[in-house]
């Protein structure tokens, strides 16, 4: 029973989407990092629902930590993040411990926890528990931020209709915190709006693809096999529900590339070394190369739908039929731009301790 992830910088979580209380205790962040609460709330606000697009259960997510903090200055002791749950319909889902939903969880966690799992909402295999995920991750940020490293995720594909990549790192991972919508063009949010709005009219779900840009890592960083920088990052994003896929740089592109298209040529800028493009996505030999990191990250769509599906009756061993109630989510991948730039961060923070030692963020 496992909910521990990191290696000098961990954080574990506990608690159940219709629990007393959600949260995480980070453990490893250097003493003497300055909170901005400003800067967390803001990245809690861009997790929560909104409108048509999301589901109608709005929950304050107002956290508090209990530790590890003092004086708005991190003590370098476990810090202890508490978000209490005030909006739960618990009836919603009387039936489907012994009814599991098809694409949930609900089967698998009974297969593990034998039974004793609590499925009120998915327990703690919702996705409501990145909330405390994203607190912990806006701390982390913050000491990033500090040493010139930015970390942003837009929406790249949904529905067939794509944004724009990255083109000026900063301008555009800036930009994205300024949005509800997590996309660079001003004219693709209406149209992928309206694509989840229409699934959601069929009582249906999206999914999508992220793109992650960090900018600023030097370079050097990561191990050549089994922590590389990619198995690192992919092991916090897998994590994440609903993730399914995820690739670095051109990632399948590859397949379709000759060695004279798929290199990066080195090329000096001034006195840096730099690739005129990156494919590689900033990594090579499982090491950073001082280019920015970018992967693409598949959000399934969301196993919450309204439809008529099949299932099994448990308790009767025998086939089923199944039509959710409750609030759920038409599309999750706009709250989960986030969330993954939140585990990043965190993962980011660890390998970055890892390489030059404990009081590196400070």
């Amino acid at each position: 029973m496992k909910n521990t992830f990191g290696n000098n910088i961990t954080i574990t979580l506990f608690g159940e989407s219709h629990g007393e209380a959600i949260g995480c205790v980070l453990d490893g962040m250097a003493p003497g990092v300055k909170l901005d609460y400003e800067f967390i709330d803001r990245m809690t606000e861009l997790r929560k629902p909104k409108g048509k697009i999301s589901t109608s259960r709005h929950e304050g997510d107002r956290y508090r930590i209990v530790s590890g903090v003092f004086n708005d200055i991190t003590t370098g002791t476990p810090i202890c993040i508490m978000i209490e749950n005030e909006n739960t319909r618990s009836g919603d889902y009387a039936d489907l411990k012994k009814i599991p939903r098809p694409g949930h969880a609900d089967y698998t966690a009974g297969l593990k926890y034998h039974g004793f799992q609590d499925h009120r909402g998915g327990g703690h295999f919702s996705g409501r528990i990145t909330a405390p995920v994203v607190v912990a991750g806006a701390i982390a940020l913050q000491a990033l931020n500090a040493k010139g490293i930015y970390i942003g995720t837009h929406i790249s594909s949904l529905g067939g209709i794509k944004d724009r990549d990255f083109a000026d790192y900063i301008t555009d991972i800036e930009s994205i915190f300024d949005r509800e919508f997590p996309v660079l063009d001003d004219e693709i949010e209406d149209k992928m709006r309206k694509h989840i709005e229409t699934a959601a009219s069929e009582g249906d779900s999206v999914g999508g693809i992220l793109k992650t840009a960090v900018t600023g890592c030097p370079g050097g960083v990561g191990e050549p096999w089994f922590d590389t920088v990619e198995s690192m990052i992919s092991h916090a994003i897998f994590s994440i529900p609903a993730v399914k896929g995820i690739d670095f740089g051109a990632g399948f592109g590859f397949a379709d590339m000759k060695g004279s298209e798929a290199n990066d040529p080195l090329r000096m800028s001034g006195n840096n070394v730099v690739t005129s493009t990156n494919n590689n996505g900033g990594i090579n030999g499982g090491i950073t190369n001082g280019m920015p990191i970018e992967f693409s990250t598949v959000i399934k769509p969301t196993p919450s739908i309204y439809k008529e599906q099949d299932t099994v009756d448990l308790s009767k061993g025998e086939n089923s039929k199944l039509k959710i109630q409750g609030r759920h989510d038409p599309a999750i991948i706009h709250r989960a731009a986030i969330v993954v730039t939140a585990m990043t961060a965190l993962t980011v923070a660890d390998i970055l301790v890892t390489h030059f030692g404990t009081d590196h963020l400070r």
